[in-house]
């Protein structure tokens, strides 16, 4: 079997790691091809077979794979032979809205995508309330699998303490520090008619950020990866670059709490039950006018919006009483969002896809189909 694995355009990370990892794990007789980008080569483990992103040899890869695997729309030109299964994961349950459903997109870029949906054969979906608007957005009409999502099945491991310890001290991070996490999504407009360079702008105020919470205190920063080369951090900040950290689950469970805004972060992070901030300082733009969600993040939320730097670096200070005040709408959220994150997503995945090399696993998926399932998308 010949198994194409792409993530991100290039990165070796998310639904499709930990798909590939337990299929070496279980022994499967596979060839195993990861599609890599010059910026990303370095993250892959050296035993790991890669070809450029793009590339003519990435090309005849995919048109000649049994198996493909992506967490994203690959935007390539390439002709899916009849009998190829294309296994599209996503990569995360949807606060704001995404392709047919955005308010503002670059002219073309969606029918473009819409190609590569065409070829779909299977699609994963990580919660039931996000199964049809996947369906909707997406405009599509095979079956999708409620699974959960296998990237977060570290989250549950009875290793996730060890896991722990020895991501801070790889990070530096000693034991009595506390860690925030920062993780803010993309910017549409920026990313497509910004400057390219530096345009992502650092909305907290670091000086401050050390002053009143001093050294005990370790911001980590994980940007999208679509702006992940815009910003530049300074020797000598309070800010600790984690953009390039190979697995954000290692992250969640390094972190004490999480500041975002709209990413879908904060549905995987809410698995550790950690506290949450959501630093929305832009929340009318981008809400009303450059993305739109799929509900009102102020009443679901399972921790306070806040709008400037001075008020986040309060709720920081005073975690403690945040995260009592927000306990119930917490495991509220965790109930919509986290039901089957249970650890065992993965092994639900590898039932779909090579049934006959892999156990049982402890929880059947759920399946919704649309009216035109085909064998051959």
């Amino acid at each position: 079997m010949n198994i194409v694995y792409a993530a991100f355009r290039g990165h070796f990370s998310d639904n499709p790691r930990a798909i590939y990892e337990a299929l070496l794990a279980q022994g499967l007789d596979a060839t195993h091809t990861w599609l890599s980008a010059p910026h990303t080569q370095a993250g892959f483990p050296p035993d790991v077979r890669t070809l450029t992103f793009g590339s003519p040899e990435s090309i005849a890869a995919l048109e000649g794979a049994d198996l493909v695997i992506s967490n994203d729309h690959i935007p390539l030109d390439w002709e899916k032979r009849s009998g190829t299964t294309y296994l599209q994961t996503w990569h995360g349950t949807m606060l704001k809205r995404i392709h047919n459903d955005v308010l503002w997109a670059p002219e073309g870029r969606l029918a473009y995508l819409d190609q590569d949906i065409a070829r779909w054969d299977l699609l994963l979906s990580p919660n039931s309330v996000t199964t049809e608007r996947l369906r909707k957005a997406f405009s599509y009409t095979g079956p999708i699998h409620e699974t959960g999502y296998p990237r977060n099945d570290p989250l549950s491991s009875p290793r996730r303490d060890e896991v722990r310890a020895q991501v801070r001290s790889d990070l530096g991070i000693g034991a009595d520090q506390t860690v925030v996490l920062y993780t803010p999504t993309w910017r549409d407009d920026l990313v497509f008619e910004g400057s390219g360079e530096r345009d992502f702008e650092f909305p907290i105020d670091l000086d401050e950020f050390g002053a009143r919470l001093g050294a005990d205190h370790v911001l980590l920063l994980r940007l999208h990866n679509m702006v992940m080369s815009r910003l530049e951090i300074t020797d000598g900040s309070a800010v600790r670059d984690v953009c390039n950290h190979p697995d954000i689950a290692d992250l969640y469970l390094a972190a004490d709490m999480m500041v975002t805004d709209y990413s879908s972060t904060m549905f995987d992070f809410a698995v550790t039950g950690k506290p949450q901030l959501f630093y929305t300082y832009d929340l009318d733009r981008y809400r009303d006018k450059l993305r739109g969600f799929y509900f009102d993040l102020a009443e679901v939320a399972p921790g306070p919006l806040v709008a400037t730097s001075d008020e986040l670096i309060s709720a920081i200070a005073d975690i403690d009483t945040v995260t009592a005040e927000h306990a119930e709408r917490y495991a509220r959220f965790r109930e919509t969002f986290c039901h089957l994150e249970d650890g065992h997503a993965t092994q639900r995945v590898l039932d779909l896809i090579v049934p006959s090399a892999t156990a049982s696993g402890q929880t059947t998926s759920t399946t919704t189909e649309g009216d035109d399932v085909r064998a051959d998308r």
